[in-house]
């Protein structure tokens, strides 16, 4: 893998390497079935050692252990990471989900427990995890501008929101990306997000590249796996799905690389296509899911590449929301 260029996350961010790991799957409670530790954080220095620099991690994985792990992962190695953390998920102790905190108060009581688990003294990308309905996207970025005054965090982003909220926050502070999933079989941001992020200078960190793994013929191990209860792999939808799936696999095996290599290769150059960076978030949890995902940034992809591909694999055909329709409901990006 020969690619060394940079990329910068916006018009006001760091520069990153194009493509970012997400660490949501390591570590205590993964929502993946179970991981390991030490591979985990071997997996996590190889991707420093490549160059990655963009991890991502949320207070909530794991209920602290995913921060506590990457903070072993990176602590001689803080001068190579950027750390992207997201905030405001409130569990119960048997991980319950209750629901989302992004006042204030609360906003800056989450940074500073961040903060010790993770053992920095700041953090360079922070971003509430959801809209709180009950708090004005002005107050919570309000709330992660003061720390940035204070030097707590270098610089602040969303996940999972609308246009007219993108809008709202990059009035109170600049924004330096959305995270937000995005996949052939995902293209929702198109409409009305990615115009607005084009416009405002935003980039994108993709999750979902591929679509949990569904792109790459993955099925839920158990009922540990997150997989299991979401809609596009139960049931009749994973039948249906089954079809696009075969289709995707054939694509990639033409042109003789892997489907996490063409599922990357494709969000790269659709986002460009559209004037936004998009920086792939790739969920690898051994070193070899690594090196895969990594080897997507060498393909190419010309337009009629991205409409041969569009053609095969609809996205209006994939059966299924991509979460439950709770989860669907409480989504800022989907209104």
């Amino acid at each position: 893998m020969t690619t060394t260029n940079t990329t910068k996350l916006g018009n006001t961010g760091p520069s990153i390497f194009p493509l970012a790991l997400g660490c949501m799957s390591m570590g205590g409670g993964s929502w993946y079935g179970e991981s390991d530790d030490a591979e985990s954080i071997a997996t996590i220095h190889a991707a420093l050692d490549r160059g990655v620099s963009l991890l991502d991690t949320g207070d909530f994985y794991g209920m602290g252990k995913n921060e506590m792990l990457v903070g072993r992962a990176i602590k001689d190695r803080r001068d190579k990471a950027v750390l992207s953390v997201k905030y405001g998920g409130l569990r119960a102790p048997d991980g319950t989900f209750l629901g989302f905190d992004a006042r204030p108060m609360a906003t800056k009581s989450f940074l500073a427990h961040s903060l010790s688990r993770l053992g920095v003294d700041y953090i360079d990308v922070y971003r509430p995890a959801r809209l709180d309905p009950a708090v004005p996207i002005e107050d919570t970025i309000g709330a992660i501008a003061d720390m940035v005054k204070a030097g707590y965090v270098r610089h602040i982003a969303l996940s999972e929101v609308g246009a007219e909220t993108i809008r709202r926050a990059a009035k109170v502070h600049p924004i330096v990306d959305l995270q937000i999933e995005y996949a052939l079989v995902s293209r929702g941001p198109e409409a009305t997000i990615f115009p607005a992020l084009a416009e405002l200078g935003i980039a994108v960190t993709a999750y979902g590249v591929l679509s949990r793994g569904l792109l790459a013929g993955s099925k839920p191990a158990g009922a540990g796996d997150l997989r299991a209860h979401m809609p596009r792999f139960s049931g009749e939808n994973a039948r249906k799905n089954q079809a696009l799936v075969d289709a995707f696999v054939r694509l990639a095996a033409r042109r003789g690389v892997t489907p996490v290599q063409l599922a990357v290769a494709w969000v790269r150059a659709k986002g460009a296509a559209q004037g936004v960076t998009v920086i792939p978030t790739m969920g690898a949890r051994t070193r070899k899911q690594l090196d895969d995902a990594l080897a997507g940034l060498e393909i190419a992809l010309s337009p009629s590449d991205l409409a041969e591909l569009e053609a095969a694999v609809p996205a209006e055909e994939i059966a299924g929301t991509r979460y439950p329709a709770p989860m669907m409901a409480m989504l800022d990006s989907e209104r």
